[in-house]
């Protein structure tokens, strides 16, 4: 996990420019030579220093470089940070180093937690890298694979029947987040929700009827942020005569219908909804969906379509697709439901805010969820961007409502 983390990590930096190891000075985006050195320094703390023998960094002054929770995101610019060579070398002293301990302590079940929240951190940072790609209009990685599968129509709601069912992960020894613990009882009213996100198609609709100048579709806030941002349409969108088009990394390329929409907001998916008559599905509502199967809702699901792992038959991640495919295509994911690319594709809004489940106690990454409850709203299930190992249906996924940068989209309940 840890290896194919940092292969993908140094596929994504491989040749930037020497202007593009900083970049511009955004809130949405971190400059990739801090990244990479807080990629290290993260591994080594949590692996190296940690409760155990190591406590001093490979690199001088480390922990006033690369800790995220000490080191403002405004001064990341600005700080004297080594250069290319030197970052690359302490990211692979690292990882050196790491890789003789656990085959020193293979058995130790703190140093092997810790490894794997690292992979999971790197590869989180990864698709974040993607992302500033994207928005930064950087070329796209050469040699992703593509969905070739098969599509099949899937249309209209399924009608889920609801249920008292264990919402959150279930102790069973597996690495998961502080966030997603643990499982606890919740009520699910009866509920249809549509079989696909929103496509392209369907959100064309919207802004060719006027939908980003009316405000009665919106909420006071989300007005408020389309006033301020003078959003007309998603983002990287732009009219050519009849025809819409996007920015798809450097490229400009035809809007494809049948593909989700994607760089929505929370603000954005709310305003389509209303207008559409239809809602946002809480976060109770998306996982009974996506883990629960009709004739035994007490039993839960990993995956929507059982507990074998992701692959390019059932879901459209990073290890299996690359971009965005067609909502129609793989029907082999379908969830027990009938509720079509629940993981993998887009990253799916939920109406809900992010808080804690009952009973929480946060691990030892303190930063990684308790700084964020209650001024970010939750997305699930994973993107073409996320990797395969990362995901389930468990999985929350948290940013603030103005974000419209990552790569989520959003499916709908009846209201």
């Amino acid at each position: 996990m840890l290896d194919a983390a940092r292969t993908r990590t140094l596929a994504l930096i491989d040749g930037y420019a020497t202007a593009q190891w900083l970049g511009p000075r955004l809130t949405t985006v971190n400059p990739p030579l801090w990244e990479v050195g807080h990629l290290g320094w993260f591994q080594e703390f949590w692996c190296l220093r940690h409760g155990l023998k190591q406590n001093d960094s490979l690199l001088t002054n480390a922990d006033a470089l690369y800790d995220s929770a000490l080191v403002p995101h405004q001064s990341r610019w600005d700080l004297p940070l080594p250069d290319v060579t030197a970052t690359l070398g302490y990211l692979a002293d690292v990882q050196g180093t790491v890789f003789a301990r656990l085959l020193e302590s293979d058995r130790d079940p703190d140093l092997r937690y810790f490894a794997q929240l690292c992979a999971y951190h790197e590869e989180m940072h990864c698709e974040a890298m993607s992302y500033t790609r994207q928005t930064l209009a950087y070329p796209e990685l050469p040699g992703l694979p593509r969905i070739t599968a098969d599509t099949t129509d899937c249309v209209g709601d399924v009608k889920i029947e609801g249920g008292r069912f264990q919402l959150g992960a279930i102790d069973d020894a597996t690495f998961v987040f502080d966030n997603e613990k643990w499982s606890h009882s919740v009520n699910v009213q009866p509920f249809r929700m549509a079989r696909t996100p929103v496509t392209n198609a369907q959100f064309t609709e919207f802004v060719d009827a006027g939908g980003y100048q009316e405000q009665r579709w919106w909420s006071k806030e989300g007005w408020a942020w389309r006033v301020t941002a003078k959003a007309e349409s998603p983002l990287y969108w732009h009219r050519t005569g009849s025809a819409w088009w996007w920015r798809c990394f450097d490229r400009e390329q035809p809007l494809q219908i049948d593909e989700p929409v994607i760089h929505v907001n929370w603000h954005e998916a709310t305003a389509w909804c209303r207008w559409a008559g239809r809602r946002l599905p809480t976060e109770a509502e998306w996982e009974f969906a996506a883990a629960t199967i009709p004739e035994a809702p007490g039993i839960k699901q990993r995956y929507p379509w059982g507990d074998t792992p992701p692959s390019v038959k059932t879901a459209n991640l990073y290890d299996a697709g690359g971009r965005c495919a067609p909502v129609h295509a793989l029907a082999a994911g379908d969830s027990a439901w009938g509720v079509r690319q629940m993981i993998g594709n887009v990253w799916e809004w939920t109406e809900d805010w992010f808080q804690p489940y009952p009973g929480f106690v946060r691990d030892p990454y303190a930063e990684y969820s308790e700084p964020w409850f209650g001024n970010h709203k939750v997305l699930r299930g994973g993107c073409h961007q996320t990797r395969g190992a990362l995901i389930r249906n468990t999985w929350r996924n948290f940013y603030t409502p103005d974000r419209r940068d990552v790569y989520a989209g959003f499916r709908t309940c009846a209201q």
